[in-house]
């Protein structure tokens, strides 16, 4: 069945985005906009970002997943080693990550490169999630075919009864990465499909970032 998506259309006129106007450092201008966004309380995850990876099988996948940390080493997230994402990381750890706050109009686009943090990092996040999501991390292959959900109902259920008075550990397969950025163009939507692209592009000799239009 084909479904006609021709007449949806919007107008975005809620903001600018003016070179006149901005640092020359792009994680200042992100870390303005996220707390602009997170302020609003018109997003329920802030910090939800896709991240797509060239897969061991050669095709880019996109998936969502979430902000933990970001600052000028990069942006932290965290997830299982041996997932499928981890695979593809390992083998091409060239990615790129997006957010888009659909109630401000803005997007973000960054692509850099990845490499694991350090393993007291993780161990110290992994000590600060709940113990729900400790066992989860723990009861999970993640990416892996299983049979129903009953097995993994069954293995979470298992490892409640064997950590219900033991402190859980951060399995050596799961673990935070931090992208660091080698380009993050910042989109504003408005009116007429002229939106402003602002777009930073590392420059590794100096450390410094050039920066330049887009046509929309």
């Amino acid at each position: 069945m084909t479904k006609d998506l021709s007449n949806y259309r919007k107008s975005y006129e809620k903001g600018i985005l003016n070179e006149k106007n901005i640092p020359n450092n792009p994680l200042e201008l992100f870390a303005a906009w996220f707390h602009e966004v997170d302020a609003s309380n018109s997003i329920e995850e802030t910090n939800a970002m896709t991240i797509s990876t060239i897969g061991v099988d050669g095709y880019p996948k996109n998936r969502v997943v979430l902000l933990k940390q970001f600052g000028e080493e990069g942006f932290v997230f965290y997830t299982n080693y041996d997932s499928e994402k981890g695979k593809a990381i390992a083998q091409t750890p060239r990615v790129c990550l997006s957010f888009f706050w659909h109630s401000s109009e803005k997007q973000v686009i960054i692509k850099g490169t990845t490499k694991k943090i350090a393993d007291s990092l993780s161990d110290a996040y992994f000590k600060s999630r709940p113990k729900g999501s400790q066992l989860g991390a723990l009861a999970s292959n993640q990416s892996q075919i299983i049979k129903n959900r009953a097995v993994i109902e069954n293995k979470l259920s298992t490892l409640e009864s064997t950590f219900k008075t033991k402190t859980i550990e951060r399995p050596n397969n799961w673990g935070g990465y931090c992208v660091k950025p080698i380009e993050i163009e910042f989109w504003q939507g408005r009116a007429n499909r002229l939106h402003d692209r602002i777009r930073y592009q590392l420059q590794e000799d100096s450390n410094t970032y050039t920066i330049d239009r887009l046509s929309p």
